[in-house]
Order: structure tokens, then C-alpha cells, then sequence
């Protein structure tokens, strides 16, 4: 054994020569005081018995653990690790890099300290009843990387059950993002979302997130398929959060194939994977828009969508209009946490989504319809749209 410390032979490591192994090495994060205790008085303030003193005043005014404790700015980032990224259900101790990523997300574009905490449990119950638990210690609950149709019931019942912000990201952060990015290719293309009709390729956690918040904004006509076609009434097949998509969308009636339903259609949104054909995409309606988001490959190849579509997006960081969900779910937090939220609306969705479109502004093209990841200013607006919106709906503490 070597002596770093860690356990292993660098002679024989290999893991050495990769820089993702080396970034994860030992973890990504730490806990890191507020206040250096250097001498006695320090000890006795930070500790016992001055603590004492604040812990008995928030044991009669609860209220006040908001303030005189970490909590109010806290987020935890809970997952099962069942639909992790694109690779499925890898299991908690898999899942916790990217939950200790995501953590360093919220530190990096809001300023706001997150924990992550993977459950070795993937009972609906048991994961509601532990997040219910240990709520008091957090401000915000994110949960992560929770597949479906699980994820809806634990948001539901979370929410139902706790004050304080709870958000499934892989919903809400992707739908939000959605929208700021159709919005401005709406925009770019001469329409509004009252004028696109749109097929949305897949009914998981995205899909059914991406179709109530288009439904919130307007959008024109909707139609959602899954693996087996377009969804429509006339299938038996359907879970309750697809039958729930049936009864809201679709008012045409279409059936058959998501290419089918494709043809004079304005906007492919896929969330799904798989491959569409070209002939497909051709049969779309002109200046289609094409949001292809599965990674790490499209289903639709972008260098074939430019030659159909007048707007293509993907998920992809190497190519332009990235959809991504950091652009949503720091701001969101921040601006609930500031605002003291006691939940996040749709209301805050779609004000989320605007502060996204508005960052871009008048440098909006086809191929920047959403601000780079990377863009300090879109945390702030996001958390700024959020926040004024909590306190003109009363939703706050």
C-alpha cells in the first residue's frame, strides 16, 4: 500500500490516468464552520452552555431555527438511485457522486450549502417517511435521480406533508428549462407557444413534467407518445400519470407511431432516447424546432436536424442551446429559500422559465436560444423572479 492515505497502489491504479477519478477522489465536499473557536469564550458560546440559551429560545419559538440554526439555507439532495443520469437504477452508493455534484452546483451558482443523502431503500413509504424526518435540519428538499412513476407520489406527498421548498429536479428543473428555451425559439422563428403544436417523446418523470408546464404557458396543441405510440384514449395500457396526459392533451385525436404524430408538427421535444429517422423530421411542419435531449446521444442527430429544423437544442455541453437543468434549480432554490417559501408553485416555475429567456434578450439566434451553464447571471435572475413571486402569492413564512 502507498502512503497517501487512500488505500491503494498507484503503481497499479487504474484509476490514475483519468481526471474524473481524480476530481471525485475522497469526495467532493466537506463541512467547512462558520466560526473558529480559538479560546474559551469561544468554546462556550459556540457550544455549551451559551448554546444552551439559543436552543431554548427555539424550543419556544420554533420560528427562530431559521434563523439562529443552518437550516434556512440548506438544501438536501435526496435520491434512491434508481434513475441515475443515463444509467439507470445503479443504487445509492453509485448515485452519491452525482448527488455530491449536484451539491457543489448549489454552492457554485447560489451561494446555498447542500447535503447529499442516498437512501438504501426504494419503498415509497420508507423514503417519504425519512425525508419527513429529517426535514427540521434543511430548508429545501431536492429530490434527484428517483425513477418513475414513484417519483410523482414521494413529490406529492412531500409537499402535502412538509413547509418547506421540495422539488423533483429531473421534473421541474428540465421543464423550466424547456420552456425558457421554447419561448425564445418560438420567439426567433416569428410564433408564439399559442402557435406550436408539439410532440413530446416520452411519459417518464421529463415528459409528463415538460407537458403540464407547456399546458401552464399556452402552448397551441400537445401530443406525448412512449415507447408504444402516441398516447390516446382508445389505450388500455396507461398508468395513472399517463391517462392523466390523455385527458389533457391530444385533443385531435392522434394515433399510431410518435413519427406519425410528427407530421406538420412545429416542435419534437424528446426525453425518451432511441433514434428518430430523418424522414420524420422532414415531415415536420417549416421552421420546426427540434429539442433532441437525450444523452449522451440525441435521438435526433443534430447535424440531420440543421438541415430540417430552424432551431435544434440538445443536452449536450459541445453543442449550442444546451438544455440543462443548472440553469433552473439554483436559482429556484435561492429565490424560494430568500423569499421563505413554504413550497414551490407553478407560479414560480413559469417565473423561473421567463428569467431564463429574458437572460438571453436581445442577443437571441437559433443557435442561442438559452444562456450558457455557465452564465453567472441567470442564478440571480431566476432566484430574484422566483422570490417576488413567492411573496405576491403569499406563500411564504
Amino acid at each position: 500500500m502507498s502512503g497517501n492515505g487512500r488505500g491503494h497502489d498507484d503503481r497499479t491504479d487504474r484509476f490514475a490516468d483519468d481526471p474524473a477519478f481524480a476530481v471525485h477522489e475522497g469526495g467532493k465536499l466537506s463541512v467547512v464552520p462558520t466560526r473558529r473557536i480559538e479560546s474559551i469564550a469561544d468554546l462556550s458560546l459556540t457550544y455549551t452552555p451559551g448554546v444552551a440559551r439559543v436552543s431554548s429560545a427555539i424550543a419556544a419559538e420554533p420560528e427562530l431555527a431559521r434563523r439562529f440554526t443552518w437550516a434556512s439555507r440548506v438544501v438536501a439532495v435526496v435520491s434512491d438511485g434508481t434513475a441515475v443520469l443515463g444509467l439507470g437504477n445503479i443504487g445509492p452508493k453509485a448515485a452519491l457522486p452525482v448527488m455530491e455534484g449536484k451539491a457543489c452546483l448549489f454552492a457554485e451558482f447560489a451561494g446555498l450549502d447542500a447535503v447529499p443523502i442516498v437512501l438504501s431503500t426504494t419503498d415509497v413509504d420508507a423514503i417519504v417517511e425519512t425525508v419527513v424526518a429529517i426535514a427540521p435540519s434543511f430548508g429545501g428538499i431536492n429530490l434527484e435521480d428517483i425513477s418513475a412513476p414513484r417519483c410523482f407520489e414521494i413529490e406529492a406527498r412531500l409537499r402535502e406533508r412538509l413547509s418547506i421548498p421540495v422539488m423533483h429536479d429531473d421534473q421541474h428543473g428540465t421543464a423550466i428549462v424547456v420552456l425558457a428555451a421554447l419561448r425564445n425559439a418560438a420567439r426567433v422563428t416569428g410564433r408564439t407557444p399559442g402557435d406550436l403544436r408539439v410532440v413530446v417523446s416520452g411519459a417518464g418523470a421529463a415528459g409528463v413534467a415538460c407537458t403540464k408546464i407547456l399546458l401552464e404557458a399556452g402552448v397551441g396543441e400537445l401530443v406525448v407518445a412512449d415507447s408504444r405510440g402516441v398516447l390516446h384514449a382508445g389505450r388500455s395500457d396507461l398508468t395513472a400519470s399517463k391517462q392523466w396526459l390523455v385527458e389533457h392533451t391530444n385533443q385531435s385525436g392522434h394515433a399510431g407511431t410518435m413519427a406519425d404524430a410528427l407530421a406538420g408538427a412545429d416542435v419534437y421535444l424528446g426525453l425518451s432516447g432511441g433514434t428518430v429517422p430523418e424522414s420524420a423530421i422532414s415531415d415536420m411542419a417549416d421552421d420546426s424546432i427540434v429539442f433532441s435531449l437525450a444523452n449522451p446521444i440525441p435521438e435526433v442527430d443534430p447535424t440531420m436536424a440543421a438541415r430540417h429544423a430552424a432551431v435544434v437544442a440538445t443536452g449536450r455541453s459541445d453543442l449550442p442551446n444546451q438544455i440543462n437543468n443548472v440553469l433552473a434549480f439554483p436559482g429556484v432554490f435561492r429565490g424560494a429559500i430568500d423569499a421563505g417559501a413554504t413550497s414551490i408553485t407553478e407560479e414560480m416555475k413559469l417565473a423561473a422559465a421567463g428569467a431564463i429567456a429574458d437572460v438571453v434578450g436581445d442577443d437571441l439566434r437559433p443557435d442561442y436560444i438559452v444562456p450558457s451553464p455557465l452564465d453567472r447571471r441567470v442564478a440571480t435572475a431566476v432566484a430574484e423572479a422566483v422570490a417576488a413571486c413567492a411573496r405576491e402569492q403569499h406563500v411564504t413564512v
